[in-house]
């Protein structure tokens, strides 16, 4: 881990923004520092555009004395029930805020905020990784101050509360999400009697908004290793309140000597196997709902033993729900997280046998856009350590993307739409809007995915009239 000496903080932060941030306390006479995830990302060589600075006095004052000095493109929003102030300014967005010193009720995570010293504010802090502050006045510039040791933390790896945990989080239940967010993303390991508070508070989170907890959930999902996180979240007891359907996946059954794969870490392996191909958010979210189904749908079966037919269909409707009732967004990416969840089986089964035109063609038909992404996801579900079995899967998995890419260089299968619509079709045989119309066109869909008719005009005519006329339809 970096450690820069105060010549080199100095150096580090000799830039028009801090300068002109010292410039402007020095002016007003207020003590000011920069505090938070920046001085953390500055140790861990992390890029941040996000400046926390913290004055003792008022922040919205300094805030405008800042802007107005920067002049030309920077721009202010005032908070003033919150007492902040943001300042963007090309690629940064600086927030300013008094020091302060906070309480709580126990109903509420909503703090009583009174004005205070740096130590106040420090004192407040989540963990001790993000309590370190560096002086920005130009008698101090540079100088570190680190009353909880933070550096120690950040060398040792560990996340740790700069006071009592039990209390830290039953103040502020959001940061127990914090805590394994963090700990997730820096691969950090939580210090014990820290955990230990996550444990003793978990019920406390019900007071947080389920959207504030789908944000740190997101954050956790984008981390590099994703399953960390979820892991963190069951073994402190979290996950099952906040994500039950999760929890519920949990354990193997052994009925006569026989047991089914353990789902939970099945999953959160296919979750981590995706986060290596992609950042996408809402693929990853595919990957951790894809099973959800199936401790709804076990069966046992004294010939087939454990059975989870249909798990894709119950899980693609269970996904909808959930979206709906954690607060998650009902839009075309609820429909994206469901539709792959209710197809993650179709490559599967296609892979697992021989891999025909026809298949592969109704395959890139019904998954349009998200073929690629459907595939990704369908590979990443190969986690069986019997590696004959994977190596079969994934070589037909390879031969069903080469059929995929031929099949639509050559047919221009993905979302097309018959070449005949159903107002040419009533025309043709003078025909009323009718449930003739729509077999009609449904005869035609069919016969240029099972490879009868090419995707083109005049042959869907002709198989039109063909099959009109065994219909005893006449034009």
């Amino acid at each position: 881990m970096y450690k820069p000496s105060q010549d080199e903080l100095c150096k580090l932060l000799d830039t028009p923004i801090f300068r002109k941030i010292s410039e402007t306390a020095d002016e007003l006479n207020m003590e000011c520092y920069v505090v938070g995830g920046y001085v953390r990302d500055i140790f861990l060589e992390r890029p941040s555009t996000d400046i926390d600075v913290v004055v003792v006095g008022k922040g919205i004052e300094m805030a405008r004395a800042f802007a107005k000095k920067l002049g030309k493109g920077a721009h202010i929003a005032v908070y003033a029930n919150f007492g902040t102030a943001q300042v963007k300014y090309k690629e940064h967005e600086i927030e300013f805020v008094g020091a302060r010193k906070e309480s709580y009720t126990h109903d509420s995570r909503n703090p009583i905020v009174e004005d205070g010293t740096l130590e106040d504010d420090q004192n407040r802090r989540d963990f001790t990784i993000n309590a370190m502050a560096i002086c920005l006045n130009s008698n101090r510039f540079g100088e570190l101050i680190d009353p909880f040791d933070g550096m120690l933390d950040l060398e040792d790896r560990i996340i740790r509360t700069p006071l009592e945990p039990g209390i830290t989080f039953s103040d502020d239940p959001l940061r127990m999400m914090r805590c394994i967010r963090f700990a997730t993303q820096l691969n950090f390991y939580i210090e014990d009697e820290t955990f230990d508070a996550l444990q003793s508070n978990k019920e406390r989170i019900k007071i947080i908004s389920r959207e504030r907890i789908n944000d740190e959930l997101n954050k956790i999902m984008l981390s590099p290793i994703p399953s960390k996180g979820f892991i963190e979240l069951d073994r402190c007891g979290l996950l099952e309140i906040i994500l039950p359907q999760l929890t519920a996946m949990q354990g193997v059954e052994v009925k006569n000597g026989y047991g089914h794969k353990e789902m939970f870490y099945h999953t959160l392996e296919v979750l981590d196997n995706v986060a290596k191909k992609s950042d996408d958010l809402w693929l990853r979210w595919a990957a951790l709902l894809h099973d959800i189904g199936k401790p709804r749908t076990k069966r046992w079966d004294p010939v087939q033993k454990w059975t989870f037919h249909n798990h894709n269909v119950v899980g693609e409707k269970m996904v909808t729900r959930m979206f709906k009732e954690y607060k998650m967004p009902q839009n075309e990416k609820m429909r994206y997280v469901a539709k792959l969840v209710g197809m993650h089986m179709r490559p599967i089964v296609i892979a697992d046998n021989e891999v025909t035109d026809s298949a592969v063609r109704r395959l890139l038909f019904d998954a349009g856009d998200d073929i690629d992404d459907l595939m990704t996801l369908c590979e990443a579900d190969i986690t069986s350590k019997n590696e004959v079995r994977k190596k079969h899967f994934l070589n037909n998995f390879r031969t069903v993307r080469i059929k995929l890419k031929d099949l639509e260089e050559r047919d221009r299968i993905r979302n097309f739409q018959p070449p005949v619509d159903g107002k040419e079709i009533m025309q043709m045989f003078n025909l009323p809007p009718c449930d003739t119309v729509g077999k009609l066109k449904s005869y035609v869909k069919d016969a240029i995915l099972d490879g009868i008719i090419p995707n083109e005009y005049d042959a869907a005519i002709a198989y039109i009239k063909e099959r009109a006329k065994s219909m005893g339809l006449t034009n």
